[in-house]
């Protein structure tokens, strides 16, 4: 069957995009709109897991050797979640897979909060493993930026969907005290008021995707794809070589995103809970935490400058370089300076940005839009 009469069969608003590239950059422009603007309410619903998380976590359980629960099992939700997200993504498109997922990152966030008002430890522990499809989603929200996205400009485009993160997760741990106050005035323990803010804001960023992220990004480069691969005749050669190209580059990326997730994930989970036994306050905790994510995507513009410049090697290096000097510096500072453990937690944020994004980089260059999504 030819292309054109593949092209056919496509939705009309879907076609216009195919034919034309003018059509097509302006959906890429829209489309990272849209995105940028569901990042800015998804970066505020996973800060509260950040900071307050393990702190809940030890008030409930009345010791600090589970406060670590909170995060592996959010980290374990979202694992899981990406999975369905990913396929959602895949079968139906960014729009059905990613509003769907914050939307179940929202609910995961008022089962927090219940489980909160009831002392139910089973309930916590079930509802952070929902919550973590929040996190999920919003990591996953950088990719339907690069579905449009010319090879130059892929890591560019994810930069540009994670910087606007920054907006919403910086200002998460630092509305620690007022939503913890709004939380004591409606008869809520105080720690779960900032997954109050976590709930309203994954259910707005789930209802920005699902009603303007339309058409779907990932549909429109699906179809593009196809066009050109008909239109296109490769050797099985060329085909062959360029799969396994890209199971290496998969494996490259993803090793480099597990390692840099395990140290930032290692040493900021601790901070609030060390942060409390030398004196520090909720609201003080809130600003290293939110220097931290500050450093984790606020970077990101010029990351993805660097990686597409530079190169993808070059700035996995660099991830690792800051990395090592984040733990040292981590490891040697006073409990008592709020100014070391900012720098440290700064740096720590810093070299995660360098190695997601190049990670990122890597794993979008080594698939392609039919199963970009699923991988």
């Amino acid at each position: 069957m030819s292309s054109r009469t593949e092209l056919k069969k496509l939705p009309i608003s879907v076609q216009s995009y195919v034919d034309s590239p003018e059509e097509k950059n302006k959906l890429y422009r829209r489309t990272l709109a849209i995105v940028i603007l569901s990042q800015i309410f998804g970066g505020a619903g996973l800060a509260a897991g950040i900071t307050v998380g393990a702190l809940l976590a030890q008030d409930m359980l009345g010791t600090d050797n589970f406060t670590g629960v909170p995060t592996a099992l959010f980290t374990l939700g979202s694992a899981g979640a990406a999975l369905l997200v990913g396929r959602l993504s895949q079968r139906f498109g960014r729009s059905w897979g990613l509003g769907l997922g914050f939307l179940a990152g929202g609910i995961g966030a008022i089962g927090v909060v219940a489980a909160a008002i009831a002392n139910s430890i089973a309930l916590l522990l079930f509802s952070l493993l929902i919550y973590g499809a929040g996190t999920a989603t919003n990591l996953q929200a950088r990719y339907a930026g690069t579905d449009l996205a010319s090879s130059k400009q892929r890591a560019t485009a994810a930069s540009i969907a994670m910087v606007f993160t920054t907006f919403g997760a910086v200002a998460g741990p630092n509305l620690v005290d007022v939503t913890g106050e709004f939380a004591l005035s409606i008869g809520v323990p105080s720690l779960a008021g900032p997954f109050l803010l976590a709930a309203v804001a994954y259910i707005l960023a789930g209802v920005v995707l699902l009603a303007f992220l339309r058409p779907d990004p990932l549909l429109v480069a699906n179809a593009i794809a196809a066009l050109e691969k008909n239109e296109q005749y490769a050797s099985t050669a060329i085909e062959t070589a360029n799969i396994g190209a890209g199971k290496r580059g998969i494996m490259i990326g993803a090793a480099i995103m597990i390692l840099t997730q395990i140290v930032m994930v290692s040493i900021m989970t601790m901070t609030p809970v060390h942060m409390k036994h030398h004196g520090h306050g909720l609201s003080e905790v809130g600003i290293v935490i939110g220097f931290h994510i500050g450093s984790m995507y606020l970077p990101s513009l010029i990351t993805g400058i660097l990686v597409d410049k530079i190169g993808r090697t070059a700035m996995s290096i660099a991830s690792g370089a800051t990395l090592l000097i984040a733990g040292v510096i981590a490891a040697i500072a006073p409990g008592h300076s709020m100014g070391v453990l900012i720098v440290a937690l700064s740096l720590l944020g810093l070299g995660w940005n360098f190695g997601l994004i190049s990670g990122t980089a890597l794993i979008i260059d080594a698939t392609t839009p039919s199963n970009r999504a699923k991988v």
